[in-house]
């Protein structure tokens, strides 16, 4: 029994409406893409779809209250409210720099929470 969806592309401005059928859980057939990206990024989103992450976590003792972060890479959106609540709570302790690994292997997704910013020690 063929499943047909209709999805929105968020890999370019253009926002492609792509149409996915699929099959027995298997793509057969993407519409609607005007790149490649967007057939890849449809065969994905309808099987696997991922998010990357950003968000800011305190941080004591710094020049800055607080730091953003962000994921290396995409998690599964199931385990997106995992995260979120795996990092609530975590307080981080200057000085931090920039890509530093703030949180290694994240809910056990294999990626990791990085800092997008550098945060001195603040002196007194």
């Amino acid at each position: 029994m063929k499943d047909i969806r209709e999805i929105t592309c968020i890999n370019c401005p253009l926002g492609c409406t792509l149409t996915v059928e699929l099959e027995a859980n298997e793509v057969i057939k993407v519409t609607g893409f005007q790149c490649p990206r967007g057939e890849k990024y449809a065969r994905k989103e309808v099987l696997d779809p991922r998010r990357s992450i950003t968000t800011i976590l305190p941080v004591r003792g710094g020049d800055l209250p607080m730091v953003s972060v962000k994921t290396d890479g995409d998690i599964p959106k199931t385990k997106i409210k995992e995260l979120i609540l795996a990092l609530k709570g975590i307080v981080l302790e200057a000085p931090i720099q920039e890509g530093q690994v703030v949180v290694a292997d994240v809910c056990q997704t294999g990626v990791n929470i990085i800092a997008t910013k550098t945060i001195q020690k603040q002196t007194p």
